[in-house]
């Protein structure tokens, strides 16, 4: 059951347990670079070497890390589970028993590690998402930096006791989730143990329409979780995941197949290669967009200082004529009075012969009015 911490709208609690969130040698939030994802899941067709390609083609594309998903289909139902073959009735694998679903996706046990060791040596972190005590501790044994809890399974409060119990960071997607249910499990897993909790924004429709995303749910996880929160995406829109970066994602997980014409379970929300690309450059590029928070001018807006107005004569004035809106101007460039002297101006006398053209200076008036 969760704690009081469900009482409060906005709680802070959880950042004083929560400390800096990492991956491995990378820190996430703040001012650390967009920590980006790419996720194999089925999209491997249960052909080794097409999983090995999409790791290569991850790194060449600009992922930080390769995520796979680690089950057998025990771990998520039984063969003869009532209902299980309508289940996913109104989603894109309709028809198909969840049991089968399941055996048609996993990523076989045997090849984990060598996609560890694959990832590792790119230069890349490997982590995975678990369904079972089980596949925890085969994780374990893999040493992965992070464990993460799937949408589905945010209700599975013994499940996310056993992975906070690893130590480890923990990363928790939030598809279908009430702010009571995301509450329970963030206070369970800073409860049992977890050093760090990073939520992820997440839309369970496959794919996800770029209307049903509600981004504008990431700022206020942050403020209402005190944790640092990423996306998942399942929209097939580059926007979708630059407008969560710019909206303050600190990690975007997205998944990546070879050629969507491949087919498989997941071929429909992934995106291809030269996509994924894109995505990590223009993530790149809204990052550099948002900066900090900075008034006054940039060094490239030094340049244009200049192009501001000020106080100029525009017509000739002689010695001791009054100055006026008549041979006073506050035009462009800004070599002369700023504009707010324009008051303290008029109606003094020239100290000297004024030309039109010539920017104003104290030394040119006289205090005489």
């Amino acid at each position: 059951m969760a704690s009081d911490l469900l009482q409060n709208e906005y709680s802070k609690e959880y950042a004083v347990l929560i400390g800096e969130f990492r991956i491995g040698d990378r820190a996430l939030g703040g001012d650390h670079p967009v920590y980006v994802v790419a996720e194999l899941s089925a999209n491997h067709l249960q052909d080794f070497h097409i999983a090995e390609e999409i790791v290569k083609r991850a790194k060449l594309a600009g992922a930080n890390a390769i995520k796979t998903q680690t089950y057998s289909p025990d771990s998520l139902t039984i063969n003869f589970a009532t209902g299980g073959e309508k289940a996913c009735q109104g989603t894109i694998w309709q028809g198909t028993p969840l049991y089968e679903l399941y055996s048609r996706a996993c990523t076989p046990m045997e090849w984990q590690e060598k996609i560890r060791d694959l990832a590792v040596g790119l230069g890349m972190d490997f982590f995975s998402t678990a369904f079972s005590e089980k596949d925890v501790e085969f994780l374990e044994k893999l040493d992965v930096p992070v464990h993460k809890i799937a949408s589905f399974e945010i209700v599975d409060i013994p499940l996310i006791e056993y992975m906070a119990s690893t130590g480890k960071p923990l990363i928790i997607s939030t598809g279908m989730a009430t702010i009571d249910e995301i509450h329970e499990a963030v206070d369970t897993a800073v409860s049992f143990g977890a050093p760090q909790v990073l939520l992820l924004k997440c839309t369970s429709a496959y794919p996800a329409k770029p209307e049903e995303m509600h981004l504008a749910t990431i700022p206020d996880m942050r403020k209402r979780f005190g944790v640092p929160v990423g996306l998942s995406d399942h929209s097939m829109d580059l926007e979708v995941p630059m407008t969560a970066v710019a909206m303050g994602a600190c990690l975007v997980e997205k998944h990546l197949t070879l050629d969507r014409g491949l087919g498989g379970p997941d071929s429909k929300f992934s995106l291809e290669p030269d996509e994924f690309d894109r995505m990590v450059k223009s993530i790149r590029l809204v990052e550099r967009c948002k900066g900090n928070i900075t008034y006054g001018p940039t060094e490239e807006e030094k340049n244009s200082l200049p192009c501001r107005r000020s106080l100029y004569a525009v017509k000739d004035i002689m010695a001791g004529e009054k100055l006026s809106l008549d041979n006073v101007r506050s035009i462009r460039p800004a070599y002369g009075l700023h504009p707010r002297e324009m008051r303290s101006v008029l109606g003094r006398k020239a100290a000297r012969n004024i030309k039109a053209g010539e920017p104003l200076e104290w030394s040119m008036l006289s205090d005489e009015s």
